[in-house]
């Protein structure tokens, strides 16, 4: 089977979704599939005339022969082009519907929804990456349920996590700097806790909205909780597997995941989880494994938080759940064989 993979550039970008993106494309290489990676030029989701130019030569450029795929976030670039994508049987690699995104302006995503609610019946089959966000192009986009199939992410095995053998509680974050993660949401939860010995690392790329990384770290000192959160940026896989190990809990107040993947890499070490029910999420983390309170509910996850740090014993146990849990997640070993399933289905 020949693909494309039409994604925005840089293919490289560290985000779960681009992650997902790589894995996916390595695993059909190794299956014997020819796959070309496509990257997309201009501002993405909501496109400029350059996103929108790059979007046209891409699929100008493509064989007949050649299926492309492309991912969701470069998705509203194709919108003036929908007889050539039914010409090519397109399908679309739905991480999260673009109008779905926390924090965008309202216009935005009110048009991202129009572009996205034309163009999705219009595919030869959308992969989503949870159930829940199949549900929701369902229920939202109004999408044939027997239009879209479910290739979850992977995780690779991974050593426990050992814990920062205290005295304080070392609490780990992972996500991009932007609204939908709900940092600002988390370092309020903290600031709740100034009794508590704990500490906040949030890993995380600061360049793809630098106005709201600015404005995290100004909340910090705002809050008074400056000198116990570190913002460690971007970090290679090195880095971010020395955090993991080190860490006493994970912590994401996220507004919605279409999966959660930073999520099932702390379930994958054993790491006791403190999350929002923000999108697919709170279907990863079983309740034994940790706390799970509503998005954007400050009070609620200050509790839970005072729970998880006051009580070691608490730690343990939702960590040796977590352990477990961990163990039974999808492996990236068969993720691409799925996913050349679904294309087979389009």
């Amino acid at each position: 089977m020949r693909t494309a993979l039409l994604v925005p550039a840089p293919f490289e970008t560290v985000s779960g979704g681009y992650i997902y993106d790589r894995r996916i494309v390595e695993g059909l290489r190794r299956l014997g599939h020819e796959v070309e990676v496509v990257e997309l030029a201009g501002r993405h989701p909501l496109p400029d005339a350059a996103a929108e130019a790059a979007a046209r030569a891409a699929l100008a450029a493509l064989p007949a022969e050649v299926r492309p795929v492309i991912d969701g976030l470069g998705l509203p670039a194709f919108a003036g082009l929908v007889e050539e994508l039914v010409a090519h049987r397109a399908v679309a690699l739905i991480h999260h519907p673009t109008a779905l995104e926390h924090g965008a302006p309202q216009e935005d995503r009110e048009a991202l929804r129009g572009i996205e609610r034309d163009l999705f019946p219009r595919l030869a089959r959308i992969i989503a990456t949870s159930p829940h966000t199949a549900q929701r192009l369902v229920a939202e986009f109004e999408v044939p349920a027997g239009h879209i199939g479910v290739v979850e992410p992977g995780t690779d095995p991974a050593p426990r996590a050992q814990g920062s053998d205290g005295p304080g509680v070392a609490i780990l974050s992972v996500g991009t700097l932007v609204p939908r993660k709900g940092h600002d949401v988390l370092m309020r939860a903290l600031a709740g806790l100034p009794d508590l010995d704990w500490t906040l690392t949030i890993a995380g790329d600061e360049a793809r909205n630098t106005a709201h990384a600015h404005g995290l770290r100004a909340l910090a000192e705002k809050l008074g909780i400056a000198q116990r959160v570190t913002f460690a940026g971007e970090l290679e896989a090195e880095a971010l597997e020395a955090l993991y190990r080190r860490a006493d809990l994970f912590a994401l107040a996220t507004w919605w995941e279409g999966y959660g993947m930073a999520a099932a890499e702390a379930l994958a070490r054993g790491l006791p989880l403190a999350i929002t029910a923000g999108g697919a999420i709170a279907d990863l983390v079983p309740v034994e494994a940790g706390a799970v309170s509503p998005p954007g509910d400050v009070v609620s996850l200050t509790k839970a938080l005072r729970r998880m740090i006051f009580d070691a014993e608490m730690r343990r146990e939702m960590a040796e759940a977590a352990w477990q849990a961990g163990q039974r997640l999808p492996r990236w070993e068969d993720r691409a064989a799925a996913f050349a399933a679904e294309l087979e289905r389009a």
